[in-house]
């Protein structure tokens, strides 16, 4: 699983064709080095545990497994599991479990005990994420525009397909299943063919070393540092991404990080440019819907960018 925590807070808005200045909180000094965002404004659902008051969680698509606070276990008196080896975005290492007995946030019940890694809240940002485990047979709506994050039921349910109208502004990509995790291959960096997993845990998108070999000419900027939910840090360099297209949308001015974290090499794809699209590009849009039994990923375009901002 690889959540990102501390990251750069670039949040670009939609573009088509045309570059968009960084937003405001995410200030470009004469160094080159942009300003760590503050995990405070993270989007969160509440979450129950065995019943219990829900807590604030992070989605994070971009997990495999869900993660729970050790200070929410403690005071809950979760049983402790055994120890894991946890991957995150700086690499692997061992940490203790808590038995979750069950896990219930709006339709989504899972009632069967799992073990989960508990970690430091202080490194989440909240009380614990939720990872692909539960969410693979629902959909993750997230309302920009209202700065609200959840889960619902997939389209699929009930075996109907919503269907586009023509000049909606919406743009709907089909993706791929790999390891549980919707994976986009109809999307290019400047120009360049890759292969894009949507990351709401992520903060900042991560580019591999294979898409920065790609790039010819490229200038990064930096250096900035990253910092794991188990706390341990990375260093690294960015760039600011000219275009980024997805389906027949593109975005400009997005910051990514090059480095080669583990879940590129978990997801096969440390030999192919590839790219973990996180929250700072997602924001471009009104609304973003990862339809995991649909395999579909929904974009709701700017009202400003409407029809005119697709991609021929």
């Amino acid at each position: 699983m690889t959540p990102l925590l501390i990251a750069l807070a670039a949040a670009p808005a939609a573009t088509q064709e045309t570059a968009a200045p960084l937003a405001a909180g995410a200030v470009e000094d004469g160094t080159g080095t942009l300003a760590l965002g503050d995990v405070s404004d993270r989007m969160t659902v509440p979450v129950s545990i065995n019943g219990a008051a829900p807590q604030p969680f992070i989605i994070d698509t971009g997990a495999e497994r869900s993660v729970v606070s050790r200070q929410l276990a403690g005071n809950l008196g979760l049983s402790p599991g055994p120890q894991i080896t946890l991957t995150t975005m700086t690499g692997s290492t061992r940490v203790p479990t808590v038995v979750v007995p069950s896990l219930s946030m709006g339709p989504l019940r899972d009632q069967r005990a799992f073990n989960a890694p508990a970690l430091e809240a202080r490194h989440m940002g909240a009380h614990g994420l939720l990872g692909i485990e539960q969410l693979r047979t629902h959909m993750v709506s997230i309302d920009f525009d209202k700065s609200q994050m959840a889960v619902r039921p997939s389209r699929r349910a009930g075996g109907k397909r919503s269907i586009v109208p023509l000049g909606s502004d919406e743009i709907v990509i089909t993706a791929k299943n790999r390891l549980g995790q919707l994976i986009v291959t109809e999307a290019t960096f400047e120009g360049v063919k890759i292969t894009v997993v949507l990351d709401t845990g992520s903060q900042i998108s991560i580019g591999n070393l294979a898409l920065q070999r790609k790039m010819r000419r490229i200038r990064l900027k930096g250096p900035i540092v990253m910092t794991s939910v188990t706390g341990e840090k990375m260093t690294v360099n960015y760039h600011i991404a000219n275009r980024v297209r997805l389906g027949g949308v593109s975005l400009g001015s997005v910051p990514v990080a090059f480095a080669d974290i583990p879940p590129f090499e978990h997801f096969g794809l440390s030999g192919e440019p590839a790219l973990m699209l996180g929250m700072d590009a997602l924001r471009a849009f009104r609304r973003v819907e990862i339809d995991f039994p649909d395999r579909k990923v929904r974009f709701l375009l700017p009202r400003q960018y409407a029809v005119a901002s697709r991609l021929s």
